[in-house]
């Protein structure tokens, strides 16, 4: 095993009482299971197979999450209770509040107990949801299934073991891969979700996605390299410096934006492509091209990174994804009807924003904090994004009400602008910051 000593630029590029905090802790060096490569760009046989592991872990847990979202709603009205529009619409988002209320707890644990244990707990714990919401005989039943899936809040602890296991050169390539996984789910999801309501119903759906989560189980235990040794635990210092971090807390805030703003326009944007004339149950043919796309130009991203230009990269993705929610409220606003080729020339672009933010945030994140506080401040990171998705739902819907579409993406335009302005002095990690 090499040692891996954190590098001074770490410190600098944190706010002058998180330095001297960090400075006076007896931070030990991380170890990473891993020879130096050839390339200090090219991922070491350990690092592919660890990269690769780690995302079908959130593949397997989020093509479970995705199949059931485009069905949920119309589904639940089967069930008694089902005719209560804001109980459905609780029974949806209680998901997303139970993951924000565990993310930060279960990333601090795996600091302290280790990755693997947590991220297995975990998925047994949205396996059990998964099975109380496939037998529930009413919406409440499926409220408490959902929650308990959110329970199994695994994302920090899977983050962060990945970042223990990769390079700070490969660590965007490893999240992006991650991000690429999640993708390609949400886009399999769109096409099969359908099928499987009709074939199984909520019941078949919710089955399915607990059988992924124990085969995540099985991957953990006997696909994922073994973690590094964990460092003694983080303390009060610590963590008082993480909240502190005044680049960490830009992060932080720039993921809840990013995902407000997802939530918010996909409230509108299934809206505007049937205006467009696309039907409902082919809106996967512009979805599943965006993404796919989108993927291609990952490589410019990994391109700036080798070129040390990461922050370059994540201030560009911010841009374009303003430059998307104006370009949809201009759509909006318009009269007559939306143009197709348009509305997929803007999603492929916001993909490409997306992905490119997906993948370099949290390997910043990774990059700043010290390894014995690195599920914590992932924990933290993930907490806002669960935080996001659930303001980015609820506020969609009420702009939507009270202003309107074009109302809605004049708020997401606003708000991503202001994002770029608060991340602009974003200090570099290293050389590749």
């Amino acid at each position: 095993m090499i040692g891996h000593k954190p590098k001074p630029t770490h410190l600098a590029s944190m706010g002058d009482n998180a330095s001297f905090a960090f400075g006076i802790l007896p931070f030990a060096p991380s170890v990473r299971p891993m020879t130096q490569p050839a390339s200090a760009t090219t991922m070491t046989p350990q690092e592919r197979r660890a990269s690769a592991s780690l995302a079908l872990i959130f593949a397997l847990r989020m093509l479970g999450l995705f199949l059931v979202l485009p069905v949920f709603a119309l589904e639940a009205h089967k069930y008694p209770g089902g005719d209560d529009a804001a109980l459905v619409g609780l029974a949806m988002g209680l998901y997303g509040l139970t993951q924000a209320v565990f993310q930060l707890p279960l990333g601090l644990a795996s600091d302290r107990f280790g990755r693997k244990r947590v991220i297995v707990a975990g998925l047994v714990v949205f396996a059990a949801g998964s099975l109380i919401a496939a037998t529930a005989d009413s919406l409440l039943g499926l409220m408490w299934g959902r929650g308990l899936q959110g329970a199994g809040a695994v994302s920090a602890a899977v983050t962060a073991l990945l970042a223990d296991l990769t390079r700070d050169a490969v660590r965007t390539k490893a999240m992006a891969l991650v991000g690429a996984s999640i993708g390609l789910m949400f886009a399999l999801a769109l096409v099969l979700s359908p099928l499987l309501a009709a074939w199984g119903g909520l019941p078949g759906i919710f089955g399915l996605t607990c059988a992924l989560a124990l085969a995540g189980v099985a991957v953990v235990l006997w696909v994922v390299p073994a973690e590094p040794a964990q460092a003694a635990p983080g303390q009060r210092a610590g963590m008082a410096a993480l909240l502190r971090h005044r680049d960490l807390l830009r992060l932080n805030l720039g993921v809840f934006v990013l995902h407000t703003v997802q939530m918010s326009m996909w409230v509108v944007v299934p809206a505007l492509l049937v205006q467009a004339g696309l039907a409902k149950n082919v809106h996967w043919q512009v979805y599943l091209p965006a993404v796919l796309l989108s993927f291609l130009a990952m490589g410019g991203l990994f391109a700036m990174e080798r070129r040390g230009r990461l922050r370059a990269a994540l201030l560009g993705a911010i841009a374009l994804v303003a430059l998307v929610q104006a370009g949809l409220g201009l759509v909006a606003a318009a009269d007559g009807q939306p143009g197709l080729w348009l509305m997929a020339g803007l999603l492929f672009a916001f993909f490409c924003g997306f992905n490119t933010l997906e993948a370099t945030q949290p390997s910043l994140v990774s990059r700043m904090a010290p390894a014995e506080l690195r599920g914590a401040a992932l924990g933290a990171y993930n907490t806002l994004q669960s935080l996001g998705l659930f303001a980015g739902g609820a506020l969609g819907g009420a702009l939507l009400k009270w202003a309107g579409a074009p109302g809605l993406f004049a708020m997401t335009t606003a708000l991503t602008a202001l994002w770029l302005l608060i991340t602009w002095p974003l200090r570099p990690v290293g050389r590749h910051g």
